[in-house]
């Protein structure tokens, strides 16, 4: 195979693929073994001068572009770190894997946006979500956990499968006491829900949000005030749920009403509770593991959709606190 060339519907269609920016082609060019020319909607792939055997690159390069051509008419916005991401993959030999995200489209309505997952590991999420009442989203920072979540739970809301959404997370300190802040309760605890209203409002109109919580048909509150209350009919996101301790945790899960799904998310290295006390997300696995109809969803640094480095930064995390594990050693790093 001397070359491949690949037409698209237009120029603009063509630079989305790698996000408009040259450096992402040459950055597929040296990872895959391969040189990539474009020009108006085309993209011409060729071995690389002096190459001898370039079937292979060739073959994987088509695959990526066509892979990306599919993503990008199923809604997904591909930017820089997904590029690398998705080329990575590929370049692994894992474009099977890859696929698995468009051959069977997956995707979360919102009124603002549509959110297709862009990984895996977080197409399965979304899946047990839609399968189970209750979810466990358990792993490090940046691979959707909450995200995905909150887009579920918006879109339930849309489509009248519950009444409500309420999101909740434990006011724990991380190294700074609430006494001395200034404000209110309610300004006190503000900071620690502010990353849920961020996401919310990526789905919603600023005035929608308004309104919905005005209503009550989104509640917003810390986990302390769910205890005593039956959640029935709604769509309850637990999120820092490392930072429950075991009581928490059964009082959160114990509010399950009717026609209700909880989803909890946390991430067990970045646990703020004292010393003393252990985390309620730590024990349930033990518990409830073998539960029917709960599922725990465990993210690798493979779904990590920030910038690239925060891959890189929690697989040198995990090396320095797993020395002896092969899959966390500095080799083995993205």
């Amino acid at each position: 195979m001397a070359s491949k060339t690949l037409h698209f519907p237009s120029p603009r269609h063509l630079h989305s693929l790698y996000a408009g920016r040259e450096e992402n082609l040459a950055h597929a060019e040296r990872i895959l073994g391969v040189r990539l020319v474009t020009r108006e909607d085309w993209l011409k792939i060729e071995p690389p001068a002096g190459a001898t055997a370039a079937a292979e690159p060739i073959r994987r390069a088509e695959a990526l572009f066509q892979f990306l051509h599919e993503a990008r008419g199923q809604g997904m916005t591909i930017r820089t770190p997904d590029f690398h991401r998705i080329t990575d993959c590929f370049a692994r030999g894992e474009g099977d894997q890859m696929r698995a995200l468009i051959d069977q489209p997956l995707v979360i309505a919102t009124n603002r946006k549509s959110i297709v997952p862009k990984t895996l590991g977080q197409k399965l999420y979304l899946q047990s979500m839609l399968a189970h009442p209750i979810v466990f989203g358990i792993g490090p920072a940046g691979t959707g956990k909450t995200y995905l979540a909150m887009a579920a739970a918006v879109s339930a809301l849309l489509r009248h499968e519950v009444e409500r959404i309420i999101l909740t997370r434990p006011a724990v300190e991380a190294g700074e006491t609430l006494g001395f802040l200034p404000g209110d309760l309610r300004e006190k605890i503000l900071p620690y829900l502010r990353p849920l209203y961020d996401a919310l409002g990526d789905m919603l109109d600023p005035e929608e949000t308004a309104r919905l919580t005005e209503k009550g048909i989104i509640e917003i509150a810390p986990l302390a005030y769910m205890r005593g209350r039956t959640l029935s009919r709604s769509f309850v996101v637990l999120d820092e749920a490392q930072n429950t301790t075991p009581e928490q945790m059964m009082m959160f899960l114990t509010r399950l009403g009717e026609d209700s799904r909880m989803v909890v998310t946390g991430d067990i290295t970045q646990i703020d509770l004292p010393r003393a006390k252990s985390s309620g997300l730590l024990e349930v696995r033990h518990i409830l593991a073998d539960v029917p109809g709960i599922d725990f969803h465990t993210f690798s640094g493979a779904d990590v959709v920030r910038h690239p480095l925060v891959a890189r930064i929690i697989a040198a995390y995990d090396a320095y606190r797993n020395p002896m594990d092969p899959e966390h050693s500095p080799a083995g790093q993205p």
